[in-house]
Formats: C-alpha cells, structure tokens, sequence
C-alpha cells in the first residue's frame, strides 16, 4: 500500500487508479457535484455507491465512512483514538482486504482509505470496487430463494475464510453478496488474521445464524429453514475435513 501526506492525515491507496484522490474524494458532496452517485445502501448510517473512470473503462466504487456503535457512539459518532497508523480501522481493513483480494478471495478489490487527525482523536473513510451484479443476500432472499446447491456453496465460501484463519468481526446475512452463483464477504471493519481454531469459527457461524433468524422476524416470508442451515453446515464441514 502507498501513502499520501494530507493536512493532519493520509491518504492510503492499494490501487493506481486512486493515486489522485483527494480529501474531497471521500466526501459524498465531491461526486454529487459530478452528477456522479448511483446509489446508496442505507443501514444505520448510508453507504454511498460512485461512478469513476474514464468512458471506456468505468468503475463503481463504495465510499463508506466509519461511524461508532454501541455505548461509544454516546460519546462521539465517530471520532476514535489515535494509536497509530497501522492500528487505525480504516488502515486495517484495507490492509487485510489487499491480502485476500490477492490471495483470490472472495473479497471487493480495496481502492483507498483516508485518515485525518485532530489532537488525539482520528476520523476515517474507505473506498473500495463494489461487486459487480451483486445484491446482499437478505435483498437477494426477499425475492428468490436459495437453492440446496447455493446453501452449500456459501457454507464452503465461509469454510475458506475460516481455514485461512480469517476472523470476520461482524459475519451477517446482510455481510454476504451474492452475484450469480457467487458469493462474497464484505465490511472487514475490526476483522483480523488469527490462528484457526473451533471457539472463534463456531461463534462465528452463530452469529451468522442469529443475523437470519433477526432478518426473518423482520420478514417472517424470507427463505430460510433448518433444513437451509443444516445445507450450509454440511458444505462449511465438507471442506473443512479436506483442508485447502
């Protein structure tokens, strides 16, 4: 990853096509006056979905800026402490995307991140290539459901992640996309590298579980059994036992 000095912060980008950005460039009002926001995601707080590039080779990105929960968010919506550079969210997301975006896993392309300080404190933004084609999985399941075969696959998807010691801080339904056939974990805020073992990788899949049980109270008609579950599991456990 590269870095770029900015007043009181830095500009940190994975991809060529960023070298040029900006404070402004993490700023919803810098493409809204380039007639240049396609879309939004709306949770607790709105993601924003951009168009750049040039005519002949376009790309949409996703501007998300890191905002505090829990009891913290009390005390400030998102300002956090300042321990270093390699310790800041936003600069560990990206770094841990790179990884295993070029490692070939089923992660977005990471295009940049910024972080800006003020005395001890730090805010930040991360911009990174949305999935093409892809919707999240509780969108996806409101209209269609999910074949036995799909089950399985996202329960392998998952099972790579784990093998490779990856620890997803926030694993939810909504956390999942699917393109096609495909699937992909998105929102590595907090997520780390660790050494495997069951604790982690079973609390996890738990909450995983409790996250479409939740969607399904919201939506009693979305898609989802036991019996989807236990396809899932049967996928995650296949692949488990074989290893990578």
């Amino acid at each position: 990853m590269q870095l770029k000095s900015i007043p009181k912060g830095v500009i940190v980008w994975c991809q060529p096509s960023a070298a040029q950005l900006t404070v402004d460039s993490f700023t919803v009002e810098h493409w809204q006056a380039k007639d240049a926001v396609v879309g939004q995601s709306k949770g607790r707080y709105t993601t924003w979905f951009v168009q750049t590039g040039t005519e002949h080779l376009k790309q949409q990105w996703v501007l998300r800026h890191y905002w505090r929960g829990g009891l913290m968010e009390k005390f400030s919506r998102d300002a956090y402490v300042y321990t270093g550079l390699a310790r800041t969210r936003a600069y560990t997301e990206l770094a841990l995307l790179d990884l295993l975006y070029q490692e070939g896993f089923a992660v977005p392309n990471p295009i940049a991140a910024k972080i800006e300080r003020f005395g001890l404190w730090y805010r930040a933004d991360i911009i990174i290539e949305r999935v093409a084609g892809a919707k999240d999985l509780v969108a996806y399941l409101a209209n269609q459901p999910l074949s036995d075969a799909n089950w399985f696959s996202l329960g392998e998807t998952i099972a790579k992640f784990h093998l490779r010691g990856v620890y997803h801080a926030d694993l939810n339904a909504k956390n999942i996309l699917i393109s096609g056939e495909s699937f992909s974990l998105i929102d590595f805020d907090r997520g780390e590298i660790r050494l495997p073992n069951k604790q982690w990788q079973q609390a996890n899949l738990q909450r995983l579980l409790r996250s479409f049980n939740k969607e399904q109270t919201k939506q009693p008609a979305l898609p989802f059994t036991t019996e989807n579950w236990q396809q899932l599991l049967l996928g995650y456990q296949t692949l488990n036992s074989i290893g990578l």
